[in-house]
C-alpha cells in the first residue's frame, strides 16, 4: 500500500496580513511545525505545492518535492491538482492544510493506519464527529478530485461520497484548530 502527500501552501493568507506560514507558533514557524506533524518518512512520496519560494525551500530540506504553484490565485482545488498530478500512482493521497500548528504527529499515524485497514475508504481526523483535516482519499477518487474547479475543495468530494467516509479522532480538538488571524494565536 503506498500513501502520498499532499501539503497545501498556496493561500494568500488574507486575513492574516502576512505569510501565516513563517510566522512563529510557541517558537517554530507554522510550516515548520507542519513538517514536525506531517514527515516525509510517514509516506512513500511526499509534496508541498505553494506559491512561496522560501516554503518551496524549506519543503526540500524536510525531504518534500516542491511543486510551485502559478495559479494560487484559481483557489484551492489548483493545489489540490497540482499535488495529485504528482502522486497519481499511490494508493492513496493525504491532503493537509499547513495552518493547524497543533496538529499532531501520532493522530497523523492514526489515520495512516486507519487508511492501510480501509484502503478504499476516505479517512479524516475528526473530534466528537466533526470532520477535520487531513484527509486521505483512494485511488478510485483522483479523478473526482482532479474535475475539482476554484475554491472547490475534497469536502465537495466527501459530501458525494460520504458512505466511504471514515473518521479518525485526534488526541485534542485544539489539533483540528486551524489559524485564519493573528486572534487565532492569541495575537491582536
Amino acid at each position: 500500500m503506498r500513501i502520498g502527500a499532499v501539503l497545501m501552501a498556496s493561500g494568500f493568507s488574507h486575513r492574516f496580513g502576512r505569510n501565516k506560514l513563517l510566522q512563529n507558533v510557541e517558537g517554530v514557524p507554522m510550516i515548520e511545525r507542519a513538517f514536525q506533524a506531517l514527515p516525509a518518512e510517514l509516506f512513500q512520496r511526499a509534496v508541498v505545492v505553494s506559491s512561496y519560494p522560501e516554503v518551496l525551500e524549506m519543503a526540500e530540506r524536510q525531504h518534500y518535492f516542491p511543486v510551485p504553484n502559478p495559479m494560487a490565485a484559481d483557489g484551492q482545488s489548483a493545489s489540490i491538482r497540482l499535488g495529485l498530478a504528482e502522486l497519481r500512482d499511490m494508493d492513496g493521497v493525504m491532503f493537509a492544510v499547513c495552518d493547524q500548528p497543533w496538529l499532531c504527529r501520532e493522530s497523523v499515524a492514526r489515520l495512516i493506519h486507519r487508511f492501510y485497514d480501509c484502503p478504499t475508504c476516505i479517512c479524516a481526523l475528526s473530534w466528537q464527529k466533526k470532520r477535520g483535516n487531513p484527509v486521505i482519499f483512494p485511488r478510485s477518487l483522483f479523478p473526482k478530485l482532479l474535475s475539482l474547479r476554484g475554491e472547490e475543495g475534497g469536502g465537495k468530494v466527501i459530501r458525494a461520497n460520504i458512505d466511504l467516509l471514515r473518521l479518525v479522532d485526534t488526541g485534542s480538538p485544539k489539533e483540528l484548530n486551524d489559524v485564519d488571524t493573528p486572534g487565532d494565536l492569541g495575537e491582536d
